[in-house]
C-alpha cells in the first residue's frame, strides 16, 4: 500500500474509532443536552427526548414517537440524565424505562439533578446546573476530565457574557409586571422587575391566580396596575395570558404581552441556555423593547399554538425532527 494511502486510511480509522469511543448520552430534555453537548464537545455524542417548544406534559402523545425514531441511540446508550422533577417522573423518564424494559434493552440508571426543582433561566442557576451536568460527564468518563473542565469554563463565560451589562441594570429593574410564576425567578430575582400580580394555571394554589382571577382584579382595583409595562409569558405553557393583556389595555394601560422560553432550541437563535437569558431579557429592556426581540423570532412564536393543535400537528405531519447529535 502506498504511503499516501495509508495515512489516509489511518486518519479514517482514527475518526472511527474517536466515534465508536465517545459517550452516548439521553438527555430529558434540552435544558440538559445544551450543556452536556457543550462541555463534552467531541468526546461525547447526544440527544434530547422532550420537544423544546412544548411543556413535556403535553406531550405525552409525542414522546414514545420521539423514542421509537432514535430506539438505536437509546438501545446502546452510556448515560441517561434528567431533572427528575414531577413532569421528568410522570410523562418522560416512564417512557424510556417502558421501551428499554418492552424490548428487552435492560434497565436504565437515570442520573439525576440534586434538587429536582433547580432554577436554569438565570445566570447563576444555568451556571449551577452546568457544573453539576460537567460532574456527571467527569464522573462517567474520568479519562477525559481535563478536557471537561476546560470545555466548562468555556461555557460558563458564555452564560457570564449573556447576564445583565451596566446599562441593562439601569434600565430593566424596577419596571411593573404581571409575571407567570414559571418565570417569577427570572423576571424578579434576576431581572428585578416589580411584580404586581401573577397569574398560573389552574392547579397552582387552588386557582388563586388563574388569568380570569387576575381579570377580576384589574377590574376592582384598576389603579394596582396603572404603571405595568409587560405581562410576561411562558412559552411552554401555552397562552394564558392573552386576556390579562386584552383586559389591561380596555382599562386604558398600554401593555405590552412578552413571551419568555426555558428551553434551548425553543426557537431559531435560540440554541443554548446563554441564548435563553439573552433573549429574555431582550424582551423587557426598554432601549430596544420586545419589538426588537420580536424581529429575531417568526410570527408564528409570538403566539404559540395550544399544546392540542402542536401533537395534532406533529402527528399528522410524520415529519418530526426530533433530537440533535453532536459529536
Amino acid at each position: 500500500m502506498k504511503p499516501i494511502r495509508i495515512i489516509f486510511f489511518l486518519i479514517a480509522l482514527a475518526l472511527v474509532a474517536s466515534g465508536a469511543n465517545a459517550l452516548s448520552v439521553v438527555s430529558t430534555t434540552t435544558v440538559l443536552w445544551d450543556p452536556i453537548q457543550h462541555i463534552g464537545g467531541e468526546k461525547i455524542e447526544a440527544i434530547y427526548i422532550a420537544d423544546p417548544t412544548i411543556c413535556p406534559h403535553m406531550q405525552a402523545d409525542i414522546i414514545p414517537n420521539r423514542i421509537q425514531l432514535q430506539r438505536e441511540f437509546i438501545r446502546d446508550a452510556d448515560l441517561f440524565v434528567a431533572h427528575n422533577g414531577s413532569v421528568d417522573q410522570s410523562y418522560v423518564m416512564p417512557y424510556v424505562a417502558d421501551f428499554m424494559t418492552a424490548n428487552n434493552y435492560g434497565t436504565v440508571e437515570w442520573v439525576t439533578l440534586a434538587d429536582p426543582a433547580m432554577i436554569w433561566n438565570t445566570p447563576s442557576g444555568a451556571t449551577d446546573l452546568s457544573r453539576e451536568v460537567a460532574g456527571w460527564l467527569i464522573a462517567a468518563d474520568p479519562a477525559n476530565r481535563t478536557y471537561y473542565e476546560a470545555r466548562l469554563d468555556e461555557y460558563l463565560a458564555e452564560i457570564d457574557a449573556a447576564n445583565l451589562t451596566s446599562e441593562e441594570r439601569e434600565a430593566i429593574p424596577g419596571q411593573d409586571v404581571v409575571v407567570m410564576v414559571w418565570q417569577q425567578d427570572a423576571a424578579v430575582g434576576w431581572l428585578g422587575l416589580n411584580q404586581v400580580s401573577i397569574f398560573a394555571p389552574e392547579f397552582y394554589q387552588g386557582g388563586k391566580f388563574t388569568p380570569r382571577a387576575v381579570v377580576d382584579d384589574i377590574q376592582k382595583n384598576p389603579e394596582k396596575y396603572r404603571d405595568v409595562k409587560y405581562v410576561i409569558e411562558n412559552m411552554q405553557s401555552g397562552e394564558l395570558a392573552k386576556g390579562l393583556e386584552e383586559a389591561l389595555i380596555d382599562a386604558g394601560i398600554p401593555v405590552e404581552r412578552v413571551i419568555f422560553t426555558n428551553f434551548p432550541k425553543s426557537l431559531p437563535g435560540v440554541d443554548s441556555l446563554p441564548d435563553v437569558i439573552r433573549y429574555n431579557k431582550g424582551l423587557v429592556t426598554p432601549a430596544q423593547g420586545a419589538s426588537a426581540a420580536k424581529a429575531t423570532k417568526p410570527a408564528a412564536t409570538a403566539a404559540p399554538l395550544p399544546g392540542i393543535l402542536v401533537v395534532a400537528a406533529v402527528l399528522g405531519g410524520g415529519a418530526l425532527v426530533l433530537l440533535a447529535r453532536r459529536r
